[in-house]
């Protein structure tokens, strides 16, 4: 393809919103934070690889008849781990990463995406970003 010599309408789509395709026997819970493996959603966990895709907008199970889950990239409140991996703000701005799929640590293989505040109740991740 040629590069443009004129003015050109590019579609766009925000990016905050994504439907993804079901695992086989995948249940992904509402305010589960869920990665692809080969292209299809299942809920995230410890030893799964790569970065978190998004957090589902409501329950999708494959054994019910759901075909995709409804995701969204944001910033997210997730609970924070054990004492021993456990956030502090001496970690905002770097990767916070899975422990299960409502928990977030300061080491592991997952990313969840970059802290973005500490507090009591929890670690605000921006989904879908990292440090």
């Amino acid at each position: 393809m040629a590069a443009l010599n004129k003015d050109r309408a590019t579609p766009e789509r925000k990016g905050d919103l994504v439907a993804d395709p079901l695992d086989a026997g995948a249940t992904i819970y509402a305010g589960g934070m869920y990665v692809l493996k080969a292209g299809k959603a299942k809920p995230a966990a410890a030893s799964d690889s790569g970065a978190v895709r998004a957090v589902a907008r409501k329950r999708a199970s494959a054994a019910a008849g759901d075909a995709h889950v409804d995701g969204l990239i944001s910033v997210f409140r997730f609970d924070n781990a054990a004492s021993g991996s456990a956030i502090t703000r001496a970690e905002i701005g770097a990767n916070a990463y899975v422990v299960d799929d409502q928990t977030v640590g300061k080491t592991g293989n997952c990313i969840a995406g970059v802290v973005l505040d500490v507090e009591d109740a929890g670690v605000w991740v921006r989904i879908g970003a990292k440090a």
